[in-house]
């Protein structure tokens, strides 16, 4: 008789080593307005795959597109300033 045991103690064992650093929280702060346009971008293609897209949820999702293609610019000029991105 084979023993099905679980793996989750070997994949959580080094959990308290696996924090992450304060320069990659900073990192996920700075990224966090292209991160939430992406939700908005997912949120609103979910709309549309609910039910049949009809204009307004077109006009959503393009809006959405837009922001997220406008905050990756945002980001992209900082990181090409020299800033943290």
């Amino acid at each position: 008789m084979n023993h099905i045991v679980t793996v989750q103690d070997a994949v959580t064992a080094f959990a308290d080593f696996m924090e992450p650093t304060d320069a990659e929280l900073d990192a996920i702060e700075q990224e966090m307005p292209a991160i939430l346009a992406d939700v908005d971008l997912v949120d609103a293609e979910i709309a549309a795959l609910e039910r049949v897209p009809g204009e307004l949820d077109a006009r959503r999702i393009r809006r959405a597109r837009r922001k997220v293609l406008a905050t990756r610019v945002v980001l992209a000029n900082r990181a090409g300033c020299g800033e943290a991105a």
